[in-house]
């Protein structure tokens, strides 16, 4: 009896096939891929490590060995010589502009885009072509019409000047209309059988909902105000409204940026750096947070 009833239990063991392990070969492949994904990384990001090593350096250390990663003697005085420039005053103007501009687009790139995807009106096709048009277009080519148009509202010279132009962009709108069209129509008929009419819905039922995508918007939108640079030359020449674009610019440009003065230069950049990268670390957790969240209602 005991052998009966375990020699099909032994038969089967036998039959079940065992899980083999990566091969050599796979094992190989995989390392070579992380082998050639590390050395583009390296190639990648090597100009960037020169930059903020550069900014410890001294200006004779930074030509004798510019590309050495050591700053051999570390200094902080590129960084104490640009405090005493007029870098305080761009950094502020850069705040106040992309601060005002990112809200801006925020708004404004919502309204339009649940504008387009829900409400219905004649020539929404049409405007929405034309948006797709403006994508197709270079910014260089509108910079003087821009000129044009600030000098005759007599704004040129202004804060305003620098803000209400980048208010609303192309791309943000589409990101917008994109999503909203995205959202189920039934969660908004719920909200107007409450009695809640188009701007109440948009902004209590379906902004919040799109919390991924005014996440991605702000990303795009401070990083692209933050460093625009053609836009603020045509719109002033005032030295107390330079931003930093420009005023990292002249300061390659000018006196200070002129012979060996590299150490002060990518200071300067490396500290433009910074609100862009803690923008991006601090919003993208959200974002990943906001995508997992909607995948798993979805």
């Amino acid at each position: 009896m005991s052998t009966a009833t375990t020699t099909p239990t032994t038969t089967a063991a036998a039959r079940t096939p065992r899980r083999r392990g990566p091969s050599n070969r796979a094992l190989l492949v995989v390392f070579l891929g992380y082998a050639v994904l590390l050395i583009f990384s390296v190639i990648y990001l090597y100009p960037f490590f020169i930059q903020v090593a550069t900014s410890f350096k001294t200006a004779p250390g930074a030509t004798a060995d510019a590309l050495s990663l050591v700053p051999d003697p570390f200094t902080t005085a590129a960084f104490q010589r640009l405090a005493e420039t007029r870098f305080p005053l761009w950094f502020a103007n850069s705040v106040i502009v992309t601060l005002l501009i990112t809200a801006g687009r925020v708004f404004f790139n919502s309204l339009a885009g649940y504008a387009l995807a829900r409400i219905k009106f004649r020539g929404r096709e049409a405007v929405f072509s034309a948006i797709l048009a403006v994508l197709a277009v270079p910014g260089i080519i509108l910079l003087i019409p821009k000129f044009l148009v600030l000098n005759q509202l007599g704004i040129y010279n202004t804060y305003p000047a620098l803000v209400v132009p980048l208010l609303v962009d192309a791309a943000g709108v589409f990101i917008m209309k994109q999503f909203f069209e995205s959202i189920p129509a039934s969660v908004e008929e719920a909200a107007r059988i409450d009695g809640a009419g188009t701007f109440r819905t948009f902004w209590s039922v379906v902004l919040p909902m799109a919390r991924p995508a005014l996440i991605t918007i702000t990303i795009l939108s401070f990083q692209g105000s933050w460093n625009e640079l053609p836009h603020f030359i045509v719109a002033s020449n005032d030295p107390d409204l330079a931003t930093l674009t420009k005023g990292v610019a002249s300061l390659v440009s000018g006196q200070l940026g002129s012979g060996n003065q590299y150490p002060i230069s990518l200071a300067a950049a490396l500290v433009m750096t910074i609100p862009v990268a803690l923008v991006f670390i601090f919003f993208q957790r959200y974002f990943v947070r906001g995508g997992t969240a909607g995948a798993e209602k979805g």
